[in-house]
């Protein structure tokens, strides 16, 4: 079994900064894709920053140069640094994974969610 665990949501006013922490545990045989997704009040579930094993990064248009996600292999850890925050980040953000449990199967994994709230 693997656990995701967020951290580092809350209130910030708009121009603030927020860091996200998520830390994968258990049955790691390892970890292909980290990434974070947020869902707003009467929205679907997006996906905000993406995160590859191998070091290459992918963003939402509405994130793009005010957030950065950066990832520690070694600690099974994904950040999300998010800066110059709107309003409209308002959300509860959600790491997910891609988790290779053993040489031949890969598992999809989801954190239980942080809440970001941005006022303005």
């Amino acid at each position: 079994q693997v656990q995701l665990v967020e951290s580092g949501g809350g209130l910030v006013q708009a121009g603030g900064s927020l860091r996200l922490s998520c830390v994968a545990s258990g049955s790691i045989f390892s970890i292909n894709y980290m990434c974070w997704y947020r869902q707003a009040p009467g929205k679907h579930r997006e996906l905000v920053a993406g995160h590859t094993s191998g070091g290459s990064t992918n963003y939402a248009d509405s994130v793009k140069g005010r957030f950065t996600i950066s990832r520690d292999n070694a600690k099974n850890t994904v950040y999300l640094q998010m800066n110059s925050l709107k309003p409209e980040d308002t959300a509860v953000y959600y790491c997910n994974a891609d988790v290779q449990v053993s040489p031949n199967y890969v598992n999809d994994y989801w954190g239980q969610g942080t809440q970001v709230t941005v006022s303005s």
